[in-house]
């Protein structure tokens, strides 16, 4: 399915979720400071981060629809990957001062109350689960989306593990679980960002997609029937679901009708191993030389 069959309903559900998310952030840090607990606070700012990163995923679908221009002549793809790095570097910058106020909280423990911990916290495991399941498809597809599942994955965790420490808290009176729970929600924030920021800077630097290897794109265009060879190849990515590829084919001195076969070939080939739908590529015939006649054929598909 293609990007813009999908967007209307994407972006529905990103609205519809960045209002449930910001309701729901106002509830727990106002609970979090009523019953003093670094834990729900903790988790009101990654749910605020999951707020900022459910509005950036919808700012980014926005600019990922928008067509192609004179100037931007890929379009917009590469929106939604920044969208998702300047993200995911906000939650690290999160979890840094997470990690501060679990170090004090540990060395001067607090009471807090665990009743209020355990309902705030089952409201929102409930609210997380229910946006991940609206996300469960675009996720897989596109790493802007991916940004805010992850968000809402991490914070899930976090819920559990709230529920779990005030249960503790009620039973053994233990107050420094709620910076120990911190801590771990402060290691799910930066679990949740790594994979994101990596991914982000291998598009944004033009690294070779994920998942696929290089030398195999090569044999596949070796093995077409009508390539002697192939050289100067290159793949990237415009967006974490959009692809591209430029190469020099060699093929033997045969007349633009049968070139124009090989290139279908070729096409076909690598749509149907690697996904790959823009190709830029440049023939080169077996019995003259580019740098002398200038004879190579240019052809472009995708």
């Amino acid at each position: 399915m293609h990007d813009h069959a999908r967007q209307p309903g994407t972006i529905r559900v990103l609205k519809w979720s960045l209002a449930a998310t910001v309701a729901f952030v106002a509830v727990e840090a106002l609970t979090g400071i009523q019953a003093g607990s670094l834990a729900l606070l903790s988790d009101a700012g990654h749910n605020f981060t999951d707020a900022l990163a459910l509005l950036l995923a919808w700012l980014g679908c926005y600019w990922q629809a928008k067509p192609a221009d004179d100037v931007r002549t890929y379009g917009y793809h590469r929106a939604g990957v920044l969208t998702a790095f300047v993200n995911a570097l906000a939650l690290l910058l999160l979890a840094g001062f997470i990690f501060w106020e679990s170090y004090r909280r540990l060395l001067a423990p607090r009471s807090v109350n665990e009743t209020a911990m355990f309902v705030v916290a089952g409201l929102g495991l409930v609210l997380n689960l229910a946006i991940m399941w609206a996300m469960r498809h675009d996720q897989r597809r596109d790493l802007n989306i991916r940004s805010a599942y992850l968000h809402m994955l991490g914070d899930a965790l976090g819920s559990v593990g709230i529920l779990f420490g005030s249960v503790l808290i009620r039973f053994t009176g233990w107050q420094r679980v709620d910076p120990l729970l911190s801590i771990l929600i402060g290691a799910l924030i930066v679990w949740t960002a790594w994979d994101v920021i990596r991914e982000a800077l291998n598009i944004l630097l033009e690294g070779l997609p994920g998942g696929m290897d290089l030398p195999s794109v090569a044999g596949a265009i070796r093995g077409v029937e009508g390539v002697l060879d192939v050289h100067d190849l290159h793949v990237w990515s415009l967006s974490s679901h959009t692809h591209a590829l430029s190469c020099h084919v060699r093929i033997a001195d045969v007349p633009p009708s049968e070139s124009e076969t090989i290139l279908g070939r070729i096409n076909a080939e690598l749509l149907r191993r690697f996904h790959l739908e823009h190709t830029t590529i440049q023939f080169e015939h077996d019995n003259c030389s580019f740098s002398e006649t200038g004879c190579p054929m240019h052809q472009k598909a995708g």
